[in-house]
């Protein structure tokens, strides 16, 4: 099972960091979502112990699993789905501003108005 779960978080991991190593800003959206839940495995794979819900009253003697990794997990794929709707949302605006979301052309686009914004600068 755990070998199971090293291979998961391993493929997950190597897809989203490919995945952010592209120029288009909807796949490194994709690659942070996919190195997140890398991340959310990994913790929930750190406490792989099987017990009794942690409540009261405990029975003596009988393991309890501990209920910290998954109290951490919640929160982490909380705070992970409002990244992604922030990235998405700034990826909508950038290619409703100006129709392309692919960052090299997003970089020329901005070097070329730089220089125009010199050239006017120098001519006044």
């Amino acid at each position: 099972m755990t070998l199971l779960f090293a291979l998961s978080v391993g493929v997950l991991f190597g897809s989203g960091a490919y995945l952010i190593l592209k120029a288009d800003l909807l796949r490194i959206t994709v690659g942070i979502v996919l190195v997140s839940n890398a991340a959310n495995l990994t913790l929930m794979s750190s406490a792989l112990t099987r017990g009794q819900a942690p409540t009261y009253p405990l029975a003596p003697g009988v393991q309890v699993s501990d209920p910290l990794v998954q109290a951490m997990t919640l929160t982490a794929l909380v705070i992970g789905f409002a990244v992604t709707a922030l990235l998405v949302s700034v990826a909508f605006r950038v290619r409703t501003s100006s129709g392309s979301v692919d960052i090299d052309e997003l970089s020329r686009r901005e070097q070329e108005t730089e220089r125009e914004l010199e050239r006017e600068d120098v001519s006044v």
